[in-house]
């Protein structure tokens, strides 16, 4: 379903250099987050928050948000946010779920990286950090799909936005294998940003794209946990 995008709910956030500024998928997932709603006191996870745009509407909606980044620029970005705007969030710096433990949650964000890239695996610094994700894209999503239903508590929900470029039939495949209710339950289309406009001969290559592609497809794939197996309880 194709949704018209949230305005930004926090229009001055600081982004430290290499922090990934909030941008059209950022949009798109707090429209989805709009849509989903949060009862007050619900435990909110923002995996790859970067500048924490997304953990900040979370707070302001009434969840008890925890925001984790493995860029250590975005941990601070994440956390002068809050500050800015006076939430409480709590920012911890790790690497997926690691950084949380075994805790679970009533709901899961993440934009994570995800565009196609040719260089195989993610960058270990800099500003491609935030969106390269190997030759399919994939790197961090299938890991995010891994792990999602042990972080979920019954009737959990995870959102997760990412390009029709890596993929979402996949996406929403894995996490089905995982015992989750799955769909892609929003779509937009972005004009094609200066990345994907830089690698455009590569992409058409891989018949990612064409020669007519202006256009980027964005969804929102959402996973309920409706009946956790006994493995995945995790409290």
């Amino acid at each position: 379903m194709a949704v018209e995008l949230a305005r930004p709910s926090y229009p001055f956030l600081i982004t430290l250099p290499s922090v990934y500024p909030p941008q059209g998928d950022t949009r798109l997932l707090i429209t989805a987050l709009e849509r989903e709603g949060i009862r007050p006191g619900a435990e909110v996870l923002d995996l790859c928050t970067g500048s924490g745009a997304l953990a900040l509407r979370a707070a302001q909606m009434g969840g008890r948000v925890t925001a984790v980044d493995v860029a250590r620029r975005a941990v601070v970005t994440a956390r002068l946010n809050a500050l800015l705007h006076h939430r409480r969030i709590t920012v911890r710096c790790g690497d997926l779920l690691s950084a949380v433990g075994k805790r679970c949650y009533d709901l899961v964000l993440c934009n994570p990286p995800y565009v196609p890239a040719p260089a195989t695996g993610v960058p270990a610094r800099g500003a491609p950090r935030a969106w390269d994700a190997g030759p399919d894209g994939r790197a961090v999503v299938d890991r995010v799909c891994e792990d999602a239903p042990a972080a979920l508590r019954r009737g959990g929900v995870l959102l997760l936005v990412h390009s029709k470029l890596c993929d979402p039939d996949t996406t929403v495949r894995l996490l089905s294998r995982g015992g989750l209710e799955t769909s892609i339950s929003a779509r937009a289309h972005i004009p094609l940003g200066p990345v994907l406009i830089s690698r455009m001969t590569w992409l058409r290559e891989r018949e990612l794209l064409s020669a007519d592609d202006r256009y980027e497809e964005l969804v929102v794939i959402r996973a309920e946990q409706t009946c956790p197996p006994t493995a995945y309880h995790r409290d």
